[in-house]
């Protein structure tokens, strides 16, 4: 399986791994199983929460996702948004595996609530990698027993590292923000970097904090957010069977625990939570494989605010209009065909499209003012942004995606080899 070891750092990486502040009330370790065949590199992920934490989580709508997916949706409901253990494993993504894939998360989830003491619905599990190749069921467990004991305040670029696949950097994000009088850290790591269309959520994404909340306010911020930044970028137009995006808050911090998710109070709590989501969410789109160019889109006049996604997401999604960023090609009758193929509504005599500030076409045809070379100097960097206004409503949308170089066959070719 190709992995990240094997490939060079993509050229929009950041410079560096973030620092990022301390999340109390959460215990972590890292381990290699060998799951990626002669390769030695962690593999295994435990997360405790050793006073508990309440929890939210937003996941595929694949109708094959892995059992994993399943499990944690039902154990979010059944636990009423309580947890104490998280443990992910790459290198397999326990998906399409049938009898199999419950007998392995049986036996996970066994060996979390006997090295924890705690509830079976008070462990999440999840998993990525290849599809639908069976594990033995004492893998994991035995994994969680052994490293049990190594449990300690998180290196978090461990944390990041362990669960990447393909991803070329390790992803994460944090901020400290004031709430209730308090100090509160956010953190957020993610992996991702091909099969990525969201549907609900993408990837696999973990987030943390010490603030004091309740189960139902975790569940509305990651369904709300989630939604803003996660389903809102594209790399390939493919929706993994094992996405996971799950919000866990320790209320180490002290203080009130806040039960309402209209609370004034969580205002600029919820501000810094959305711009660590969507900082993660970016940086997937910065890692998409064999990406060069980080595209942003955005779709204005719309017949509403979903119907001007799905226009972008068209936009975000074709390949013709990705190969042309790709190569430098300010082709923006491309943007007019992936616009037109949508079937939503659009008034083709008031299209107008923009490459960066320059307008390219304006009122259903190619503008006046329109310059090859400034346009094509809009598509020349490595950040690209396009902007289409669709004549229609009031509807906007705004997605991210990067170009399709000839780099995303080649690691896709040699996943499983």
């Amino acid at each position: 399986m190709a992995t990240a070891t094997d490939l060079p750092v993509s050229p929009l990486a950041p410079e560096r791994f973030p620092v990022l502040p301390v999340v109390r009330g959460v215990e972590v370790t890292t381990h290699s199983l060998g799951l990626y065949k002669g390769k030695v590199r962690d593999d295994l992920l435990v997360v405790h929460f050793p006073e508990g934490a309440s929890a939210g989580g937003i996941f595929t709508r694949s109708s094959t996702r892995s059992d994993d997916v399943d499990r944690c949706r039902a154990a979010l409901q059944a636990g009423k948004g309580r947890a104490r253990v998280l443990v992910v494993n790459t290198g397999n993504s326990n998906a399409f595996t049938g009898a199999a894939g419950v007998a392995k998360n049986d036996a996970t989830v066994a060996s979390a609530v006997k090295m924890s003491g705690c509830d079976r619905h008070e462990v999440f599990v999840s998993a990525t990698g290849v599809i639908g190749e069976p594990m033995a069921p004492h893998v994991i467990s035995g994994g969680v027993e052994t490293v049990w004991r190594n449990l300690r305040d998180p290196d978090w670029e461990k944390v990041a590292n362990c669960i990447r696949t393909t991803d070329t950097f390790a992803k994460a994000a944090g901020e400290t923000v004031n709430l209730n009088r308090r100090n509160v850290s956010i953190v957020g790591v993610a992996k991702g970097s091909g099969m990525i269309q969201p549907n609900m959520a993408t990837t696999l994404n973990y987030m943390f904090t010490d603030a004091n909340l309740g189960p139902v306010v975790c569940q509305a911020l990651i369904s709300k957010l989630g939604d803003l930044t996660y389903n809102c970028i594209t790399v390939d137009g493919d929706t993994s069977t094992s996405d996971t995006l799950l919000f866990f808050a320790t209320g180490a911090a002290g203080g009130e625990q806040i039960d309402n998710p209209d609370d004034p109070r969580l205002a600029d709590f919820v501000a810094a939570m959305h711009r660590v989501l969507l900082d993660l969410a970016k940086q997937i789109v910065r890692d998409g494989e064999g990406a060069t160019k980080i595209i942003e889109i955005a779709v204005e006049g719309g017949a509403s605010d979903d119907s001007a996604k799905v226009i972008a997401c068209s936009i975000a999604n074709s390949p013709l209009v990705k190969t042309a960023i790709a190569a430098g090609d300010a082709n923006w009758g491309r943007v007019v065909m992936a616009v037109g193929k949508t079937a939503e509504p659009v008034e083709r005599d008031r299209l107008s499209i923009w490459f960066g500030g320059h307008q390219v076409a304006k009122e259903g045809q190619r503008s006046a003012d329109y310059s090859e070379t400034t346009a094509t100097r809009a598509v020349a960097g490595d950040e690209v942004f396009i902007r289409v206004d669709v004549g229609v409503g009031r509807g906007k949308a705004t997605v991210w995606t990067c170009d399709l170089t000839d780099g995303y066959v080649k690691i896709n070719g040699a996943y499983r080899s």
